[in-house]
């Protein structure tokens, strides 16, 4: 029982920093640097990720001794694409403006390596509450990437949190301006890179 909650509180916990799927695997860069201009987009993502990468692994965890090996891909890419296309029907029937930012990276994540990587590597060899927590564990890895690197580049770019000013519009009059780099896709790479080389000192100082 003991050693069980162990996997279970690991597959969680671990996603978040010691094998984060963005800053340590190196998977999902792409959408890292495209919807993290702000942060509403950013959390949207984050929170569309975490349930396609879980729901899918939670089913294939649930069917994994059915699914024969030879067609094993083209199963785990039908039931994600099916869940992608109903995470982007309920963004363009609810929140239209987002799903329009978001634009085609909403129907990528089909083709995103943590979704496929974790239902490959993890779900058709582990019974479907690990799956199902492996699954939520790297997609909340995934979004807190997402929205540290957003927080900055808004903050900084636009002086803006969540869309909402927060640096008084007085410190521009007095000669403040805001940072444009910060809104391009080479900021998203330093802070991920810094991102990289913090974890990186933190698990030197540990060993």
């Amino acid at each position: 029982m003991k050693l069980s909650k162990n996997k279970s509180f690991k597959a969680i916990v671990r996603p978040f920093w010691e094998s984060n799927p963005i800053h340590i695997q190196m998977l999902g860069i792409c959408s890292a640097l495209a919807v993290t201009v702000q942060m509403k987009t950013a959390l949207v993502m984050a929170l569309s990720m975490t349930f396609v990468v879980s729901t899918s692994s939670l089913v294939v965890s649930l069917i994994r001794k059915w699914i024969p090996a030879n067609i094993r891909i083209i199963v785990e890419l039908a039931i994600v694409s099916t869940l992608v296309i109903i995470i982007d029907e309920f963004l363009r029937a609810f929140f239209y403006d987002i799903s329009k930012q978001l634009s085609v990276f909403v129907g990528l994540i089909i083709t995103n390596c943590i979704v496929l990587g974790r239902t490959e590597a993890f779900a058709l060899s582990n019974p479907p509450h690990l799956a199902w927590l492996d699954g939520v564990g790297n997609g909340f890895g995934y979004g807190f990437v997402l929205i540290l690197v957003s927080f900055f580049r808004e903050f900084l770019g636009s002086g803006k949190v969540f869309g909402i000013q927060v640096i008084p519009k007085s410190i521009y009059v007095a000669g403040y301006e805001d940072s444009g780099f910060m809104l391009l896709a080479p900021a998203a790479f330093i802070i991920i890179g810094l991102l990289v080389w913090l974890q990186k000192s933190v698990s030197a100082r540990k060993d």
